[in-house]
């Protein structure tokens, strides 16, 4: 019997504020959110707890609730065994960090949605990821799986009791670092000789299926090739970007990146929209052209912020999550094309360009890409660059247009603070890159709108929905909030945003730092304790928080002339000097931190009159170079702008000439 053959009836979920949550809200699982009361029900009941972690936007979380968490016979079983607990990731990411590092621990490999069977004191002793309800593929089902989890908690108790303890104390012993040498050196060279080792040189990104972006990779190859003119990784960071702007990864009709590529071409991504994909590789995009003045790139950075401005913005100006992957219960549903439907969409002339842009087949449905760029096309059809860009937005629109008619994939619209932080970074530096006072302007409004909301009392707060924000904040959201209203005051040059990213620089520090060994601990000295307070260093999805807070530090320290600011920096580097130089390249973004440690670096101060012309036109001419190594300062004054330029505590002759000021810090 199936859940759609009985009365739908709400759970526990039923009153959370977590999308991912609320989507389980009417299962025959007898779910609780993660919280003391499941725990105390386990332990009164003497069962094992069930914790299922996943995401709203999670492509196979849905299949496994459509053939587990939706059906009477599993849901049954599970409410005999255990007691279920939901947890959204994202809400959550210290809990997912723990139990996902357990997973790893036990099976090699990890991934969502996580299952995790443990004791009622939080021991895990079994996990997975995707069950379906019955064994296949040699893959054990919920079905088959659940009935010897009863007999082994009934009849092995103390086997299982020692096995938790096991991988409880491994967990523990993991989170264990002693502080090593200072990072610097030619680690970060290391790290691009480890890229290089694993590039892929006909397609990009590393080698082999799936393919994820590694904008973090990007931004190192980027600074490597700054400082050595090492010209192969440039060539990589190039042929990388080149490849995903042209493939399915990329959104060709409404920009924006999807999650990841399932094969090694870039060509059929996994569908789903996340907000930090799209914050990360837009700087990245927005570097490479810095360095490249490609106009391609330019585009694909703009493309990416202006589908996160018109998709994603909630009503408060703040950023919603993700997009999912599946419409219409049908994965890609949205941005897929059969020939007829563009048949219907365009005319001929325009179709039969289409075909040629997008490599169409008659048959199916077609992830758009192109399977070459603009020049060449236009080269091979024989029609200008400039006719075929207009035709190109022209088709372009006209598809954006027949979309919106659509099903449109669900939005998870909760406010995530880290990745809010992640998206106002790439808004504001972008802005200064392409002169786009429209991005500052959002970056503003969503940082104005977490300051308000996120941070009314002097600690931060995670997750904001439905009017209500909620859960105390770990690093990461710490972290990527002050990087943000960094690249926004140097963006805007208001001070409120650099005196907000000291007033959290400071709670940071208070309540996360490791004063024993150095580094920042995930989770605030007063958060909810779990198997372990972890320190992370390794780059995900997204860098470590530890990796943006040392980069913080550094640019704070030049910003606010203070050098114990740097020295902390140093000390945070120094507490995850033995797994960064074991695995400098799964340390990306520290190595970019670590660059900047290195120094030289350069404090270049404007005075002049922001109205005028000349000021303008000197602070958009330092915006538009890669200087990722100078921090940037306006003194309002009503004369002719005059440059000021610093570096190691000496000061140079002011210039009001810019090329003698780029000349001073393009060393």
């Amino acid at each position: 019997m199936t859940r759609q053959d009985s009365p739908v009836k709400a759970n526990r979920l039923a009153a959370e504020t977590s999308p991912y949550l609320l989507q389980h809200a009417t299962n025959p699982v007898d779910w609780f959110p993660w919280g003391d009361e499941a725990f105390e029900r386990a332990k009164n009941l003497d069962r094992p707890v069930f914790l299922s972690i996943g995401y709203s936007t999670c492509h196979w979380c849905h299949v496994m609730a459509h053939e587990c968490f939706e059906d009477e016979e599993v849901a049954s079983l599970m409410n005999e065994t255990f007691v279920s607990v939901k947890v959204d990731r994202e809400e959550l990411p210290h809990i997912d960090h723990v139990y996902m590092e357990a997973c790893q621990l036990m099976t090699g490999s990890g991934g969502w949605p996580l299952t995790v069977i443990m004791s009622p004191d939080r021991k895990p002793f079994f996990a997975a990821t995707y069950l379906p309800k019955h064994t296949r593929g040699g893959i054990t089902g919920m079905m088959e799986m659940i009935p010897l989890i009863a007999q082994a908690w009934q009849t092995g108790r103390a086997k299982i009791t020692d096995s938790a303890a096991e991988i409880t104390r491994v967990v523990r012993q993991s989170g264990v670092m002693k502080p090593g040498d200072a990072l610097g050196g030619d680690l970060p060279g290391k790290a691009v000789g480890e890229i290089k080792s694993r590039h892929d040189p006909v397609h990009g990104g590393l080698a082999g299926a799936p393919k994820f972006p590694m904008p973090h990779h990007i931004m190192l190859l980027l600074r490597h090739h700054r400082r050595t003119g090492d010209q192969e990784a440039l060539s990589m960071a190039v042929r990388t970007l080149e490849a995903m702007r042209l493939g399915g990864i990329y959104d060709h009709v409404g920009g924006g990146f999807h999650r990841y590529s399932t094969d090694e071409l870039w060509r059929v991504p996994h569908f789903e929209k996340m907000l930090y994909d799209q914050a990360l590789l837009a700087r990245a995009y927005a570097e490479a052209y810095q360095v490249t003045a490609r106009d391609d790139f330019r585009h694909t950075a703009e493309g990416v912020l202006d589908y996160v401005i018109r998709d994603l913005c909630t009503p408060e100006g703040m950023f919603a999550t993700a997009e999912d992957a599946d419409s219409e219960g049908e994965e890609g549903r949205f941005y897929q094309w059969t020939a007829g439907e563009m048949k219907e969409t365009l005319d001929n002339k325009d179709y039969d360009l289409a075909r040629e842009i997008f490599d169409i087949r008659e048959e199916g449905a077609n992830i758009l890409r192109m399977p070459q760029d603009e020049t060449n096309l236009a080269r091979r059809i024989a029609l200008t660059w400039q006719d075929l860009a207009w035709r190109m937005a022209r088709i372009r629109h006209a598809l954006f247009e027949a979309r919106l008619k659509r099903v449109r994939p669900f939005r998870d619209d909760k406010v995530l603070t880290d990745w809010n932080g992640l998206m106002i970074a790439a808004l504001a530096s972008c802005s200064r890159t392409f002169s786009r006072r429209d991005y500052a302007d959002a970056a503003g409004q969503a940082a104005d709108g977490l300051l308000e909301k996120m941070f009314p009392d002097g600690r931060l707060l995670h997750v904001y929905r439905s009017g209500k924000a909620r859960l105390k904040a770990g690093l990461d959201d710490h972290a990527f909030l002050i990087w943000g209203l960094i690249e926004l005051h140097e963006a805007t040059f208001e001070p409120r945003y650099l005196e907000a990213a000291t007033t959290l620089h400071e709670v940071l520090v208070e309540h996360f730092l490791d004063r024993e060994n150095g580094g920042f601990f995930s989770t605030s000295d007063d958060a909810e304790a779990i198997l372990s307070r972890s320190k992370a260093s390794f780059d995900n999805a997204i860098p470590s928080g530890n990796s943006v807070a040392m980069l913080n530090l550094l640019k704070l320290s030049l910003l606010l002339g203070d050098p114990s600011l740097k020295d902390l920096a140093m000390e945070t580097g120094r507490a995850f000097s033995q797994s960064a130089s074991r695995i400098p390249s799964a340390h990306a973004f520290m190595m970019c931190a670590v660059d900047l440690l290195m120094g030289p670096t350069f404090e270049v101060t404007i005075s002049g009159d922001p109205a005028r012309q000349d000021t303008a036109d000197m602070i958009e001419a330092l915006g538009r170079r890669f200087l990722p190594h100078v921090v940037t300062r306006l003194r309002p004054d009503q004369g002719k702008a005059v440059a000021s330029v610093c570096t190691e505590n000496v000061c140079l002759v002011p210039s009001g000439d810019i090329r003698t000021v780029l000349d001073h810090v393009s060393k």
